[in-house]
């Protein structure tokens, strides 16, 4: 599997490095680069892209305002001088931060968490995921997932009864999650939106337990909505 790549970052030097990296990573195609974040728009609009590296601090827009206005856009690595973005960057699901100047091992270990998820994501099944616990895989059944908790570098499965955790972080989760069924709600929360009972204008419940809704994540709310309804489910509101 080759995963399609583009770099965005101001500084062309830092561009040159990304392109040495890439050219020694034998399933990354890094396809073009640019200086101007804005220029990467038309080109994304036109062409499939798996994966942007993508720097913070640049003029006009930064790093995480770019990422904030694709949505449903290509995984994204965040590279940086700047160690204190990297709260910002996991915020928006990015799959690594790269701190410069980041070595080629630690450059090909983010591709690899890439590589890791698209795989994962092409072997979705209609209706369960193989979530990984520990050294074991266990066949999770989508319809019995209540919500979804995130815990440091792990992720907690909440079940009827029981609960599983799995060391992956909120965007690996999101892509093996079908988005017509599981919706985020909040840094840390992605709910079963067929499990949610009650909404209000900042938390929902799932089974009696309330979940709060993000400031960042009001329009998942219209989202919960307009899945129930279009399932014909009724629901408090």
């Amino acid at each position: 599997m080759k995963l399609i790549a583009i770099a965005i970052d101001d500084e062309p030097k830092a561009l040159d490095v990304v392109q040495m990296h890439a050219a020694k990573v034998p399933f990354l195609d890094l396809q073009a680069t640019f200086t101007d974040a804005f220029e990467a728009l038309p080109y994304l609009r036109q062409h499939k892209v798996d994966l942007i590296f993508l720097d913070i601090k640049m003029p006009d827009i930064s790093g995480v305002e770019f990422a904030q206005i694709l949505k449903n856009g290509p995984l994204i690595i965040f590279t940086t001088a700047y160690s204190e973005y990297a709260v910002q960057g996991f915020e928006l699901d990015a799959v690594d931060y790269l701190l410069k100047p980041f070595s080629l091992s630690r450059f090909t270990k983010a591709c690899n968490k890439v590589l890791e998820i698209k795989n994962l994501k092409g072997e979705l099944q209609a209706d369960f995921i193989l979530l990984k616990t520990g050294y074991e895989e266990e066949k999770v059944f989508l319809k019995d997932i209540l919500y979804v908790e995130a815990a440091g570098n792990y992720m907690t499965y909440v079940l009827a009864g029981r609960k599983l955790m799995s060391r992956q972080n909120l965007a690996e989760a999101l892509l093996v999650l079908p988005p017509q069924d599981f919706v985020r709600v909040h840094r840390s929360f992605i709910v079963g939106v067929n499990h949610v009972e009650k909404i209000a204008r900042q938390q929902v419940w799932v089974k009696d337990i309330e979940i709060p809704i993000g400031a960042a994540f009001e329009e998942s709310l219209e989202k919960i909505r307009g899945i129930l309804k279009g399932n014909g489910a009724g629901f408090e509101g």
